[in-house]
C-alpha cells in the first residue's frame, strides 16, 4: 500500500488541473482481487500501468502482474517517479534510468506488450525513447503532466500539500501534440498512445494526425466520467464528416509540418 501525498492534492487550474496525487494504492494484490475482476466484468480491456521508486520495485510489480497476463492488454510503465537511487530525480528525465525501468519490467516475462510512459519534461524526448525502445518497450504513452505550481497568495504557501504538481488538461495539448509528432517523426513504426488535453473528438483527431496510434483521456474524465465515450462518438462523427473511412488513416497524416 502506498498512501500518496498530504493533502490537498488536487487544484483548479488555467486550463487543466494540477495534480500532486502521489499515485496511492492498495497495492497489487489488492488491485488484482478485486479492481481487475470488476473492471473485466464489465468488458474493459486493461493496461495495467506499474511504477517505483527502484528499478526492483519496476520488477516486483510486474512480476506480480504474471499470473494475471492472459487478462491484460498491456503493461505500461510509468517512469514519471522519482528514483531514490539518483537523488529523487525522476526516472524519465534520463535516459540510462529509464532504460533500466523498462529493462526490468521486460526482463520479467509478463508475456503481454509493454509501453512506457514518458515526461514532456525533458529538452529532448527522442534519446529517452529510444533508450526506452532499445530496452524493449513495445510502444509509448506520450505524454505525462507537465511540471507546475499554484500559489495561494494571502497564505504565501503552495496551494498543493506536496508543493508542486503535475499540470494536465486542455492546456497541455499542445506539448502532447508536439511530443507525440516530434516521436512519430524521428521513430514511425514505434506505436504510440497520446494523451494530454484530449477532451473532444476533434482533440483526439489531433493528436492522431501529429503521431499517435491510440489516444489517452484522463483529466476530462473529471469533469465527466464518461468523457472517454463521449469523445468516441464525437470522434467517429468527425470522421463521418470529413469523408475518414477508417480512424488509422488519419495517424500522422499531418503535412507541412517544418522540423520542429
Amino acid at each position: 500500500m502506498w498512501e500518496g501525498n498530504p493533502a490537498p492534492r488536487l487544484s483548479g487550474a488555467p486550463g487543466g488541473m494540477l495534480n500532486a496525487v502521489g499515485l496511492q494504492g492498495q497495492g497489487v494484490e489488492h488491485w488484482l482481487a478485486a479492481d481487475l475482476p470488476a473492471l473485466r466484468a464489465r468488458g474493459a480491456r486493461v493496461i495495467a500501468s506499474v511504477w517505483g521508486h527502484t528499478v526492483e520495485d519496476f520488477a516486483l510489480a510486474a512480476k506480480m502482474l504474471a499470473p494475471a497476463a492472459t487478462e491484460l492488454v498491456a503493461l505500461e510503465v510509468n517512469v514519471s517517479c522519482p528514483n531514490l537511487h539518483q537523488g529523487e530525480q525522476m526516472f524519465a528525465h534520463d535516459a540510462g534510468a529509464t532504460a533500466a525501468a523498462v529493462g526490468a519490467v521486460v526482463g520479467a516475462e509478463v508475456g503481454v506488450p509493454v509501453l512506457a510512459k514518458l515526461s514532456p519534461n525533458v529538452t529532448d524526448l527522442v534519446p529517452i525513447v529510444r533508450a526506452a525502445i532499445d530496452a524493449g518497450a513495445d510502444g509509448l504513452t506520450l505524454v505525462n503532466t507537465v511540471r507546475g505550481l499554484l500559489v495561494d497568495a494571502s497564505t504565501r504557501r503552495p496551494t498543493l500539500g506536496a508543493g508542486g504538481g503535475g499540470l494536465s488538461g486542455p492546456a497541455i495539448k499542445p506539448v502532447a501534440l508536439r511530443a507525440v509528432h516530434e516521436v512519430a517523426r524521428a521513430l514511425p513504426d514505434v506505436p504510440i498512445i497520446g494523451t494530454g488535453g484530449v477532451s473532444t473528438g476533434e482533440d483526439a483527431a489531433e493528436m492522431l494526425i501529429a503521431g499517435a496510434t491510440a489516444v489517452g483521456v484522463g483529466t476530462a474524465t473529471f469533469l465527466d466520467p464518461r468523457a472517454c465515450l463521449r469523445i468516441l462518438d464525437e470522434l467517429v462523427d468527425w470522421c463521418a464528416r470529413h469523408d475518414v473511412s477508417r480512424v488509422a488513416d488519419l495517424t500522422a497524416s499531418l503535412t507541412d509540418a517544418p522540423s520542429m
